[in-house]
């Protein structure tokens, strides 16, 4: 497993107060957070220093291996900076430094989520076979893209399982199989009630199935759940076919 991986970078950006807190160095061993009870959230920093140490690959590396309640966000400068890059895990306010690679993504997530090394070896191994997915996708080769998901949710991974599901939604609904797109969106929402991306991939398999009142209680959950949605491009694209499809049918003048 290669520690560099290249992967898109995530354009929310907040700020935090450096806080009188504990700061910890992966050249040190990390605190044991203990098995999370509730939603926790890690924040990356994506100033000039800790983005040229690869805090964007740290970022799009701890976002792919997380579990559902566990949410992972782009910020300001934390401090430190020649010790990037820099992360922060709230509650609590705990620092972490020197978190440039895949397998310190992983061990920082270990230590907050519990686990064992080998379970979240495999989060990552999954997480790369879906990169791979999301390049066949992009080329429009969705069998292929369908296996290595499968390949990957074979692998149990610790954390990320529900993209995994997600995307496969996305891959067999591209195929034509709506039914077990359907499935696939239904296991995402089973493992992340709070997934508004699951959401869209039960609406958009709704939709193919021509089951309008489910379609518009799915986009609305997502909606609800991250009102940004309704602003990007490819939601109003969905919005526009839906209303098609409703004129079609004769639900709408």
């Amino acid at each position: 497993m290669k520690d560099a991986l290249s992967f898109l970078a995530c354009t929310y950006a907040s700020s935090i107060p450096f806080l009188n807190s504990v700061f910890v160095s992966h050249s040190k061993t990390v605190p044991n957070f203990g098995r999370i009870k509730a939603e926790i959230e890690i924040r990356v920093c994506l100033n000039r220093a800790c983005r040229r140490q690869g805090s964007m690959e740290t970022l799009q590396t701890l976002s792919g291996i997380a579990p559902p309640d566990v949410s992972v966000r782009s910020c300001g400068c934390l401090g430190r900076c020649g010790g990037g890059p820099n992360l922060v895990v709230l509650p609590g306010a705990v620092y972490v430094g020197h978190c440039g690679t895949s397998a310190r993504a992983a061990h920082t997530m270990m230590d907050i989520c519990g686990g064992d090394s080998d379970s979240w070896r495999k989060s990552l191994e999954a997480l790369a076979l879906r990169k791979r997915a999301e390049d066949e996708m992009d080329k429009g080769n969705f069998p292929q893209a369908d296996l290595l998901l499968s390949e990957a949710i074979d692998l149990n991974p610790f954390g990320g399982i529900h993209i995994l599901y997600k995307e496969r939604s996305a891959a067999k609904l591209a195929m034509g199989n709506m039914d077990e797109a359907l499935e696939d969106a239904k296991e995402a929402l089973a493992l992340a009630p709070k997934y508004p991306e699951a959401y869209i991939c039960q609406g958009d398999a709704f939709m193919a199935m021509d089951q309008f009142d489910e379609v518009e209680k799915s986009y609305s959950m997502a909606i609800d759940l991250d009102p940004s949605i309704r602003r990007t491009k490819s939601f109003k694209a969905r919005i526009a076919r839906f209303q098609e499809k409703l004129a079609a049918a004769g639900l709408i003048s």
